[in-house]
Parts: C-alpha cells; sequence; structure tokens
C-alpha cells in the first residue's frame, strides 16, 4: 500500500453524467451474477427491470481471492445503456485506476476502508473528478471509523458477506451496523447527502430486514438472476417491500 500519493486533477471529457432514480430503497443488481457471455444485454436488462443503477464488482485477485472485471467491461456496459454504473473496486492501489473507471463511465466509485492508507486523499480525488465518492467496510472492520468519512462520501457501503464471491449466506449482525451508520449521518447532518448501500447475500428476506434496519440501497446478485420462475423486475419489486401480488 502506498504512503504518500500526488495526483493533479483530471483533465478530460466524460461524455455524461447520470442521476441515479430517487427511490425510497433503491437496488443494485450487481452484474456478476448474470450471464457474462452477454454482459451488454445483462444490462440492457437490468436497466429495463425497473432497477436504479448496476453495481459493477471490481476484484484483483489480491485484495479478494477473485477477479472479474476491468475498465473495458466498463466501457461496455456503458455503451450498452444508460443507466447510473457504481463501480465497487475490491482492489489494492484503488488510485491507480480511478481515472480509466471515470473515462470508462463510472457515475460512482466504492473504495474499500481495508485497501489503501490515503482513504480522505483517495474520496477527495473520486469527487474531483467529477463522480460521487462511497467508502465500503468489510465484515470484520469497526464501524467506530465510519463517522469520520462521512463528509467525503456519498455512500457507505456495509458488506454483509465477506467480499470475493456470490452466492454466499447473509451475516445478519449487518442490522447493527446499518442503524449505527444511520445514527451517525444523522448527528453530521447529512441526511440526504450521504446514503447506507448494504451488499452481499440480499435476498426477499434479508433485504427486508436491512431495508428496516435504514438502508437505502440494497445490492443483489445471485437472488436477482437465478432461475426461480420470477422475473428481474418481479425480484427488484420485492427486494423494495413492494409485493403487488407476486407470487
Amino acid at each position: 500500500m502506498r504512503t504518500s500519493i500526488k495526483r493533479t486533477f483530471l483533465s478530460f471529457d466524460r461524455p455524461r453524467v447520470r442521476n441515479i432514480k430517487q427511490h425510497k430503497v433503491c437496488i443494485a443488481p450487481s452484474i456478476m451474477g448474470g450471464d457474462l457471455a452477454c454482459i451488454g444485454a445483462e444490462a440492457q436488462r437490468i436497466a429495463q427491470s425497473g432497477a436504479d443503477l448496476i453495481h459493477i464488482d471490481i476484484m484483483d485477485g489480491h485484495f479478494v481471492p477473485n477477479f472479474t472485471f476491468g475498465p473495458g467491461t466498463i466501457a461496455a456496459i456503458n455503451r450498452s445503456t444508460d443507466i447510473f454504473l457504481e463501480v465497487h473496486a475490491m482492489i489494492y492501489s484503488p488510485f491507480d485506476f480511478i481515472e480509466a473507471f471515470v473515462q470508462s463511465g463510472a457515475d460512482r466509485i466504492i473504495v474499500h476502508f481495508e485497501a489503501s492508507e490515503n482513504l480522505k486523499e483517495l474520496l477527495s480525488y473520486i469527487k474531483k473528478c467529477g463522480i460521487q465518492a462511497g467508502l465500503a467496510f468489510s465484515p470484520e472492520t469497526s464501524i467506530e471509523f465510519i463517522p469520520s468519512f462521512l463528509p467525503l462520501c456519498d455512500v457507505i457501503l456495509l458488506m454483509s458477506v465477506h467480499p470475493g464471491f456470490c452466492g454466499q449466506s447473509f451475516l445478519p449482525e449487518v442490522s447493527d451496523k446499518i442503524r449505527f451508520t444511520k445514527k451517525a449521518i444523522q448527528l453530521a447532518g447529512l441526511e440526504g447527502k450521504c446514503f447506507i448501500e448494504v451488499d452481499g447475500g440480499i435476498t426477499e428476506e434479508s433485504g427486508k430486514v436491512c431495508r428496516e434496519a435504514g438502508a437505502d440501497i440494497l445490492v443483489a446478485a445471485s437472488y436477482v438472476f437465478q432461475q426461480d420462475g420470477l422475473t428481474i423486475e418481479e425480484k427488484v419489486s420485492l427486494l423494495r417491500g413492494e409485493n403487488h401480488g407476486i407470487k
């Protein structure tokens, strides 16, 4: 990890900056759970489902024991849809990739608390690029660190599984972390400016637990894409708590 990083302000043209839809609870399907052989079509399916954004997991094989995508994949998704794109960078040395992620079409970049020693500089740099910034916390990390970073964040992402793979079981203790973070946001006077996102093991049942605790955004992969007779549109509605007769 780096100890001293200097960056100049980026000077490139972003083709567009998208706004996220505003629902009481926003749903962010993770495209990692889709059919990666036709990722552009999967991005379009998500966009047409009523979901609010696409969550793109970037893994480097070091911070987590898995590999996924790079800037080229973000660009391909960006060409396929106009939906808000959120990059979840599960990587070491994230500074080295911020410009590439932004140029590829990211509207928000979330970095991990555990992956950098220069977090405040990193978050400020992301925001200077003209996009949103977020900070993720793995399950083993103390939530006591969260309040000091709130002014620099558009979202705080709380991992409800250990990062790296789809299909893991939801860790219910995240509900206490959601409540803690909600209170910290209120005390900081940042309601409506900083939001709580939960990622990992999200289903209709665990989504309800997170919503009731105060989560604003739910990331779901396996649940959204698994073949069980329900459409992605129906899954998105169920995750929001909108049953509407869906069985």
